[in-house]
């Protein structure tokens, strides 16, 4: 691994984790624990990480009661928007926060600003980074926006099947996402594979 690559952490915001999210994502948990080994190898080899979070106001038409497709989730400053406890993301994580607009749905975190306002492929660039390596939630929802995004902008992408999980609206949602993203630009890998053999 190298310094042109970065770990970005979609969404891993209780909201969206079972049993009591208001948005769970099914068998969301199961993903934490080989998230904390991805931030600890990162972190190990002086690696950025990056992780994302909705940031709604009360308001907006992203959820139902204002003509959305969602219930109320991670709305700002509440504890459904907080990352989930056992999420163990280091000090100097850069926090990206989408969703603000209440007139912008914002899946994807190439919508998302950094903590000094600069936008997501702004900081990439900025910091010479060209691969990222991405995990969180959900699979069909803001991982695939994430990663078609970074696609279309020439980024490499790694997606972490061992680190993501869907919401299948539609049975399966979460195949038909990772088959357009695979077909766009993602490679996938898992935790042994990406650090046995040096990605």
């Amino acid at each position: 691994m190298n310094d042109t690559q970065a770990l970005l952490l979609v969404d891993l915001q209780n909201d969206f984790f079972p049993p009591d999210g208001s948005l769970a994502v099914p068998n969301g948990d199961q993903i934490i624990n080989v998230v904390n080994e991805y931030i600890q190898k990162f972190q190990e080899k002086g690696l950025p990480i990056f992780a994302s979070r909705d940031w709604h106001p009360p308001e907006t038409g992203h959820f139902t009661d204002f003509g959305g497709l969602w219930p109320h989730h991670c709305v700002q400053k509440t504890e459904g928007a907080e990352f989930h406890p056992h999420i163990l993301l280091p000090a100097d994580t850069i926090i990206m926060s989408k969703g603000m607009d209440p007139e912008v749905d914002a899946y994807s975190v190439f919508q998302a600003y950094g903590p000094e306002g600069k936008d997501f492929k702004s900081l990439l660039d900025t910091m010479g980074i060209n691969h990222l390596y991405v995990a969180g939630l959900a699979t069909d929802y803001c991982v695939k926006a994430t990663v078609l995004d970074a696609c279309k902008r020439g980024f490499k992408v790694t997606l972490l099947l061992d680190g993501i999980r869907g919401v299948d609206v539609e049975v399966n949602d979460s195949a038909r996402a990772l088959d357009e993203m695979l077909r766009t630009c993602a490679s996938t890998a898992t935790l042994d594979a990406v650090f046995l053999d040096g990605h």
